[in-house]
C-alpha cells in the first residue's frame, strides 16, 4: 500500500497552504494497492516532534480519520466533504477536521499515516487517536506512511 501527496514529495517541505502560516487546509493525498480484503481505512496525521524536535515531549495528533471507504483513492486538497460513512476523531486541538503544521520551533516532521482494516469500525463519537489504536487492535492488514516537513516561518 502506498500513500502519497501532489504537494509535496516524501520527507520534503509541506507547502505554507496547507499550515497555519497558510490557509490551513488539507493537502491533497492519494493512494493505491489497498488490499482487497481491506473493508475500510483509517488516516492519522501526527508530529512526533512537539514541542522542539531538539526535546520532543509527545506527539501532536493534527488529524483522524477513520471508516474511510477503502475504494476511495485518496482525499483532494482541501477536503470538505469526507466520502460516505467516513467519520472523524478529535485532534489535539480537541476538535475534529484538520489541523495544520504549526511547530512553535524548529523543523517538524508530519506524518501521514494509512490502515486499511479488515473491518468497519462502529462509530467511536469522535475518538482520540488513543481511543481509536484500541478499536483498530487486531484489524490492521497494511500500512503505509509519508512524511512530510514543515519549520513555521520567522
Amino acid at each position: 500500500m502506498k500513500i502519497s501527496s501532489s504537494a509535496f514529495r516524501p520527507g520534503g517541505a509541506i507547502p505554507s497552504r496547507y499550515t497555519c502560516d497558510g490557509d490551513d487546509v488539507s493537502a491533497p493525498l492519494a493512494w493505491s494497492g489497498v488490499p482487497r480484503e481491506a473493508k475500510s481505512l483509517v488516516l492519522v496525521v501526527d508530529d512526533p516532534d512537539a514541542p522542539d524536535p531538539e526535546a520532543p515531549q509527545m506527539t501532536w495528533i493534527h488529524w483522524v480519520l477513520y471508516n474511510l471507504p477503502p475504494d476511495c483513492g485518496g482525499l483532494p486538497e482541501a477536503v470538505d466533504e469526507l466520502p460516505a460513512g467516513a467519520r472523524e476523531g478529535v485532534n489535539d486541538w480537541r476538535r475534529t477536521g484538520y489541523g495544520g503544521p504549526c511547530p512553535p520551533i524548529g523543523t517538524h516532521r508530519y506524518f501521514h499515516r494509512l490502515y486499511a482494516l479488515d473491518a468497519v469500525l462502529p462509530d467511536l463519537h469522535g475518538p482520540t487517536r488513543a481511543e481509536l489504536d484500541a478499536a483498530m487492535r487486531g484489524h490492521v492488514i497494511a500500512e503505509a506512511e509519508l512524511v512530510g516537513t514543515y519549520r513555521k516561518a520567522d
